[in-house]
């Protein structure tokens, strides 16, 4: 007799005291398991193979493994559970189903897992014990009734969440193609058919994907159980083989070896109008209750919704974005010298388009300008938007401005519009024969240069506040950067659909991006096609616009050759000829000479400024010959010729042109028409020994 009143150390415990879990779990009718969701690997220990009465050999760890020991109703509703405890972020769910055992009968069995998230809080594993529930349920009870009715819930509760989530008619038809849906649908087969112009349009058939010849297009007259409820607006059950080959002779004759015994045809109504039809085949013959048939009904009304829903949604889609298409430029100019290649992708997630866009613009002188933008927003305001932004981008480029002037006045402009939008822009101005590009950059992504030998790298350009905000906030002044682009190289220009990803930052993306290029094709075309359909197979919520610019042939050693207009009120464009000065010089590699270049280009333009009643035309260019010579031309309307004279101690005029024949190697005048021509030529070392010197 135990004295309950001991203390616990005068009564020495049992010798395999405390029990270790297995032992509790083997006495208590309990196992365990572990799902790794990301392999789809699924460990059974011995308590719970036993507890579900799988063979361990028959047992290769996956769930499928189990499916002949579970019902399908119940296996459909323990799926819907699984289902949604992972989409509603819960941390466990918990479930009753039974297990047909190897003597015919069933008994209960419950399953409890808890939910392990990974970093980003997707689920990755699933940890979970499996009891026995018959003590607690009992054998016995209205068995047909309860699983009846829970497979009638299941069907319901599981077509209605995956119809949740399906945005477009694709979407649906996925859905119906998965072979879990005749699982879910507790039927054999299943086809779904839609109306398109007049005729019915079989879509999907499951588990299989091999329609019968002669069904894939029929006509709302023909004698098919599917055309005869599209007709009827009415449900048609099928209870036996016998119905079927009367009714239906020359369909019975092609699916009688499938063994297809009954079938329930039911019409999909929206608005008062069929749309299509949805067939649940089975291979036993079985009366349908009426029940079973409410059930139907419900079920094709709740199909027709979704399916009407998908379909306005991808008409409003198409639509939204045929008219930016319209908006985007309609086909891009052959540029002599330059490969282009420009695609657009919009987001599939949303119904409304977005203000992405890109542009091509031949400019004189053997130049072209690339745009590439995004305006604020996903909705027709913002393709309005970027439809009038790129019409002023492409006006104030055609008209000489620099860069740097066509970005400050795109930005004044939008905001002097009637709308709180703003947008991001990069605009490139390459010139083709000697491969200077200068790029200005408002808000943003960087380029990228990919060179010809396939190598990738990402291009920092200097930047400005976006387009509308600079404005608002009197910051127009946007930095010019200027590279060299050699023949063969490529600049590829995109808006951030192309690099942002949910869950990662920008610049992983561009490492994955800069991956991409370097193992994608050299083909302009196929590499675009790449870009956008690697985008594409992500589920992303943002378009995608792009532009590559390739420049061709060999490289120009002479002949470059760059001009600025500069108007007398106008200091953005005595600037920007300044700037275009200095990058020409040092992509052409005169950087040692570059100080004496720009101060007399700058004395010229001054000079012309100052002692003429009209604007100036400064043009820089790279001559051929047996030395390498930058020249520097200033024309102006004026036919009086300047003239050399000694400023005197205090003078702070006269010293230009002396400056001029002081740091120039040669200078002269030229009569041009109405005005004249200052130039000035400066001898240059070859650009490759000055880079082997160091420079």
């Amino acid at each position: 007799m135990v004295d309950r009143g001991a203390t616990p150390a005068a009564v020495p415990p049992p010798d395999d005291w405390p029990a270790r879990p297995e032992t509790v779990l083997a006495l208590n009718r309990m196992g365990g398991f572990d799902w790794d969701l990301v392999s789809g690997r699924l460990h059974l220990d011995p308590q719970a193979l036993e507890l579900l009465e799988v063979p361990p050999e028959r047992f290769h760890g996956r769930i499928t493994d189990l499916s002949y020991r579970v019902s399908r109703p119940d296996a459909a509703r323990l799926d819907t559970m699984v289902a949604r405890a992972l989409k509603d972020g819960s941390d466990s769910y918990g479930g009753y189903y039974l297990v047909r055992c190897d003597d015919g009968s069933q008994r209960w069995t419950y399953t409890q897992g808890r939910i392990r998230r990974d970093a980003d809080g997707r689920p990755c594993r699933i940890i979970g014990i499996v009891r026995d529930a018959t003590e607690e349920l009992g054998r016995t009870g209205p068995r047909e009734t309860d699983e009846e009715r829970r497979h009638q819930t299941t069907v319901v509760e599981t077509t209605t969440a995956a119809l949740a989530h399906a945005r477009t008619v694709q979407d649906v038809i996925d859905f119906f193609r998965d072979a879990r849906a005749v699982e879910h649908l507790g039927s054999d087969l299943l086809v779904l058919g839609l109306l398109e112009s007049g005729r019915i349009h079989l879509v999907a058939e499951g588990p299989s994907e091999h329609f019968i010849p002669g069904t894939r297009y029929t006509r709302i007259d023909d004698n098919f159980p599917m055309s005869e409820v599209i007709r009827t607006l009415s449900p048609r059950f099928i209870e036996s083989p016998e119905e079927f080959s009367t009714h239906y002779p020359w369909l019975w004759e092609r699916i009688k070896d499938i063994g297809i015994s009954s079938a329930a045809y039911l019409p999909l109504i929206a608005q008062a109008r069929p749309i299509g039809a949805l067939g649940l085949l089975y291979r036993e013959a079985r009366g349908f209750t009426q029940q079973e048939r409410n059930l139907y009904i419900a079920l094709s009304s709740s199909l027709a919704q979704a399916i009407a829903r998908a379909m306005l949604f991808d008409q409003e889609h198409d639509l939204a974005e045929g008219l930016q298409q319209s908006m985007l430029p309609r086909r891009i100019p052959d540029v002599p010298g330059a490969q282009i290649a420009v695609r657009y992708r919009s987001a599939r997630m949303g119904r409304d388009i977005g203000g992405d866009w890109y542009d091509a613009i031949p400019l004189p002188g053997g130049r072209v300008g690339a745009v590439i933008g995004d305006v604020q927003g996903h909705d027709t305001h913002a393709a309005a938007v970027m439809g009038q932004l790129r019409i002023v981008l492409r006006a104030y480029a055609t008209e000489g401005h620099s860069p740097a002037t066509v970005m400050a006045r795109a930005s004044s402009f939008l905001h002097e519009l009637d709308t709180d939008r703003f947008a991001t822009c990069t605009y490139a101005e390459a010139d083709l024969a000697t491969g200077l590009v200068q790029l200005v950059r408002a808000g943003h992504v960087d380029p990228m240069l990919r060179h010809a030998d396939g190598t990738c790298r990402r291009l920092p350009v200097s930047g400005g506040l976006p387009l509308g905000l600079s404005a608002e906030f009197g910051r127009l002044d946007y930095p010019v950067t200027t590279v060299e682009l050699d023949p063969g190289e490529t600049l590829l220009m995109f808006t951030d659909g192309l690099v942002e990803q949910p869950g990662s930052d920008l610049d992983e993306g561009m490492r994955r991006l800069g991956a991409l290029v370097r193992e994608g094709p050299y083909d302009l075309h196929k590499l675009a096609d790449l870009l956008c359909g690697v985008v594409g197979e992500r589920m992303g919520e943002d378009d995608l616009a792009v532009l590559l610019l390739r420049r061709q042939g060999p490289a120009a050693r002479g002949g470059g050759r760059l001009q600025q207009h500069i108007a007398p009120a106008d200091p953005e464009a005595l600037s920007a000829g300044r700037h275009m000065i200095r990058a020409a010089v040092r992509a052409w590699g005169a950087r040692e000479r570059s100080d004496e270049i720009e101060l007399v280009a700058d004395e010229l333009v001054t000079n012309a400024l100052l002692h003429t009643d009209g604007a100036a035309v400064v043009t820089i260019r790279m001559l051929t010959g047996p030395e390498r010579r930058v020249r520097v031309e200033v024309e102006d309307k004026s036919s009086a010729l300047p003239r050399r004279r000694e400023p005197g101690e205090a003078g702070v005029s006269g010293r230009g042109l002396l400056l001029v024949d002081r740091l120039a190697d040669v200078w002269g005048v030229e009569p041009r028409g109405t005005g004249k021509s200052v130039w000035c030529e400066f001898v240059v070392p070859d650009r490759h020994t000055a880079s082997d010197d160091g420079d």
